[in-house]
């Protein structure tokens, strides 16, 4: 056996028991090709405090579970008790143990961490890692003969991190989709890649079809050839849009049926079904399951936008590669999607063989379009978290934060042990005061909450460090105070601030998006019961110290003598007044920029003797400004607004010639940007608004609203006045207040079942409808007329009136005598 240094990157990661012990498992990907790394003689570990010691190792010799040994430990508990380890050489019984501990009250603490996510954590291995160990000859587990295994199987490994940065290789992907019956019989599988265009068939050879169809006999055909064809291309990751609870939940059902063993594992072994918390299936109590597959990796395209924080009124594939890509799916009928699938299988196999693969594409060029699968591997490099792990803000934080946890001595809490009856408020939303305004600028805190972590110090082990000698510490809210030296969440986003601020100076969209992504979750996870780290104290000593800063910082714009008109959570809002050009407003906007931070900077160094990374920014200069009132009420709104910029296009020095203005509107929680409004009011939104902000005259603001209201009673607006909305239950669920379009949605099925047609909204989704003299209708069952006036009132009106009572007018003056005519 040869002794083997090498470097790569984690694919996946378990611990399985062997008669010898416990063994850590990692698939990686090197410049040489997949690696199955082994690493024996790990141990499972979990903690109790000392003074239950005895009484725990009597109950496990009672009850015969085997353990390697019990150790007292110079490590303690956040409650200053010192604690033992507790050390087993097989998975099976580590399990054991913790239920009968448990169950006899006695407190088990790190006792849901993997042996393999522990062995990769205390040693600050992430996404990159270097080992060395012994060759050994490949393992594979199926008995059909498949491509031979390609993979290199080192034993007896030792490891240590590596920047995954300086790798000279990529991850390979394999985008597949299915085509199947509405009862799961498989027509067709595609897969796409840089070297492969290819969709499996079942059918006979038609005449002069298509190079990238392969034909086969029937479905236990089509499975072998697509477990063949997977072993051929060899990818690292998978990739599809709904690919584990659809695709591959469906291959795995078929492949049992057909009593195929669904070998696509590198060592030609079969997936593990996993879920969170899963049941005898491996679903969890959402519905949700986990594929692992041996050396490969899936990431589902909805998934990882939703990480990436993109986010779109449906993420069906047609709609988000419209979005994207300005492209869609080559189907005729979206919404009878199977049936037309169906007929284009028994009909013109080439037709569905196009759209198999241009799916297939969709999801590629979708991945590539947003480097999706750069952010993945990012994410796994700055968080420790597997790269097809969806969520994970507190695992993220665990692993960053745990080990330096142990090192100062401590073990982490259980969930659990910071519930108190306390409660620490959300962000702080200003009374707004209505208006229409000229030069309104927008100051926003850069980043507060991480910036409030850093400058005061806040630190789940700094409060514990802090509450020893409060005299010392810096005093927080809630009874809360925080150590000044020992921490260590300052120290880890202090690190993030500055890998950020490199990403930016590179131009690194996705790194820098990723590192923002994983800082403004802290917050977050140290006010969630779901983190063990979780104390009010943590959390309000966040939020009401950002309070205290954006009402202080109010009073000291006030005091110069401008109007604060409204203030949310990192921002102000400024009225400076009327008399100035935009650049006036720009030069003020950066002015109050450096005289707050500089307020701020002697400030907290005064009162506190800290070093201040709180930043505010000059970020916005809206040219008008509207701040509307509650419907029916004179009090102004939160968190809705809208407002004019005006941009400079083209400098005048670089480019020797005039600089042009291009406007902007800008929409906040109105009609514009929200899903459940029709298009009639986004359009009539934008345009009225146009023309009040550009100080239109009267009589032009009212013959428009006058021929939208004329064109929308002849009919000439019938394709805006469709509703969009999700189904969010199922049908059946709801009972008491049934919304308009559950109500479309049982009248649809009803006819559907009358026809012999699918139920299609018996179980989520979404629909299209409209609101007709007779009630709500679908789209593809409008039978009455549309209720015209109810569009004027419930779209036209309730827009129009949020800006024209500030330009001395109503919808109704400007309607009254026109509508009187119908």
């Amino acid at each position: 056996m040869n002794l083997i240094r090498n470097k790569g990157f984690i694919l996946s990661r378990q611990t399985i028991d062997r008669g010898t012990g416990m063994v850590v498992i990692l698939w990686l990907r090197t410049a040489q090709g997949p690696v199955k790394l082994e690493i024996e003689q790990e141990q499972a570990v979990f903690f109790i405090s000392q003074h239950q010691q005895a009484q725990a190792q009597a109950l496990l010799i009672e009850q015969k579970i085997k353990l390697d040994k019990v150790t007292p430990l110079t490590l303690k508990n956040f409650s200053q008790q010192p604690v033992s380890g507790i050390y087993f050489n097989q998975l099976n019984q580590f399990y054991a143990a913790r239920e009968l501990l448990t169950g006899a009250g006695i407190k088990c603490f790190e006792d849901d961490f993997r042996p393999d996510e522990r062995f990769l954590m205390e040693r600050y291995i992430t996404a990159g890692i270097e080992f060395q160990g012994l060759e050994t000859n490949p393992k594979h587990q199926s008995s059909v003969s498949y491509p031979p295994p390609r993979f290199q199987r080192i034993t007896q490994a030792k490891c240590r991190a590596a920047d995954f940065h300086q790798f000279n290789f990529e991850l390979s992907m394999l985008s597949i989709d299915l085509e199947c019956s509405i009862k799961g019989q498989l027509y067709s599988i595609g897969l796409y890649s840089d070297d492969i265009e290819q969709v499996i068939m079942v059918g006979h050879p038609e005449p002069d079809s298509p190079d990238y169809i392969l034909w086969v006999e029937d479905e236990k055909a089509l499975l072998t050839a697509f477990i063949e064809s997977v072993h051929q291309c060899d990818p690292d990751i998978f990739i599809g849009w709904n690919v584990v609870n659809f695709d591959f939940d469906l291959l795995q059902k078929r492949c049992d049926l057909h009593q195929i063993v669904f070998a696509i594992g590198r060592d030609q072994s079969a997936p593990y079904w996993r879920g969170n918390r899963a049941n005898s299936s491996g679903t969890n109590s959402n519905g949700q399951r986990y594929i692992n597959i041996a050396g490969r990796v899936v990431l589902d395209g909805i998934d990882m936008m939703k990480n990436a924080t993109y986010n779109f009124p449906s993420f069906a594939l047609d709609s988000v590669a419209n979005e994207i890509l300005g492209i869609g799916k080559h189907i005729d009928d979206v919404d009878n999607r199977v049936q037309e699938i169906t007929e284009k299988f028994h009909h013109n196999k080439q037709a569905l063989a196009d759209y198999n693969l241009q799916d297939c594409r969709l999801v590629w060029q979708i991945f590539e379009q947003t480097d999706l699968l750069a952010f993945a591997k990012l994410r796994a490099h700055l968080t420790g978290l597997a790269i097809d792990r969806a969520g994970g803000s507190v695992a993220s934080f665990i692993n960053l934060y745990v080990p330096k946890l142990h090192r100062a001595g401590y073990v982490a809490p259980n969930m659990g042990d910071g519930i108190s009856d306390l409660v620490s408020p959300g962000g702080y939303v200003m009374d707004s005061i209505p208006g229409l305004y000229k030069n309104v600028l927008v100051l926003d805190f850069k980043s507060l909450y991480p910036s409030i972590i850093r400058t005061f110090k806040i630190d789940p082990m700094g409060l514990i460090e802090g509450l020893k000698a409060p005299e010392q510490a810096i005093e927080g809210f809630d009874g809360a105070y925080f150590s000044r030296d020992q921490h260590f969440l300052p120290d880890i986003i202090t690190e993030l601030w500055r890998e950020r601020d490199k990403a930016k100076a590179q131009n690194n969209a996705v790194l820098s998006q990723a590192i923002k992504i994983i800082m403004n979750s802290f917050y977050g996870i140290l006010g969630s019961t779901g983190c063990r780290f979780f104390d009010p104290r943590l959390s309000g000593s966040i939020t009401k110290r950002s309070h205290a800063l954006l009402k202080t910082t109010q009073s000291w714009l006030e005091a110069k003598g401008y109007q604060v008109i409204y203030g949310d959570t990192d921002s102000i809002f400024v009225a400076i007044g009327d008399d100035y050009d935009q650049g006036q407003s720009r030069a003020i906007g950066k002015e109050l920029e450096t005289y707050i931070n500089d307020k701020w900077r002697r400030t907290i160094e005064d009162e506190f003797s800290l070093t201040s990374y709180l930043e505010i920014e000059f970020e916005t200069h809206f040219q008008r400004f509207l701040m509307p009132t509650v419907r029916g009420l004179d009090i102004g709104t939160k968190k809705r607004y809208a407002g004019l910029i005006v941009e400079q296009q083209g400098e005048s020095e670089a480019t020797e010639q005039p600089a042009t203005a291009k406007q902007r509107m800008v929409f906040k929680g109105l009609e514009s940007v929200r899903s459940d409004w029709t298009e009639l009011a986004k359009v009539f939104q934008h345009q009225l608004y146009h023309l009040v902000f550009n100080d239109k005259p009267l009589s032009e603001i009212s013959e428009y609203v006058e021929t939208m209201v004329n064109k929308t009673l002849a009919g000439e607006h019938d394709h805006l006045l469709i509703y969009r909305k999700r189904i969010r239950r199922k049908l059946a669920d709801y009972v008491k207040n049934v919304p308009p379009h559950v109500k479309a949605a049982r009248l649809a099925d009803e006819l559907n079942k009358k026809q012999g047609k699918p139920l299609k909204y018996q179980y989520r989704g979404n629909i299209a409808y409209c609101l007709t003299t007779q009630g709500p209708q679908t789209v593809e069952y409008l039978s009455a007329p549309l209720d015209y006036q109810l569009y004027i009132e419930r779209q036209l009106k309730a827009v129009a009136d949020a800006i024209l009572p500030f330009v001395g007018t109503s919808f109704d003056q400007i309607t009254d005598q026109q509508l009187a005519l119908f």
